[in-house]
């Protein structure tokens, strides 16, 4: 088996490409309609409820 070619780090990073993909806008605004509504949710429903089943349970 043959050793590997060795080449220099600008070499080697010239195939290499980094750039990620943008998120589209509206995908952002659904993430955060999705995150306030849980944050809502938790607070009007969830602690609510747990604190009743804590203080009294069934």
């Amino acid at each position: 088996m043959p050793a590997p070619e060795q080449t220099t780090p600008v070499q080697e990073g010239t195939y290499h490409s980094y750039v990620g993909h943008a998120i589209p806008w509206f995908l952002r605004l659904l993430w955060i309609i999705f995150w306030c509504y849980a944050a809502w949710y938790v607070v009007t429903g969830v602690l609510p409820a747990l604190d009743a089943e804590l203080l009294t349970p069934p």
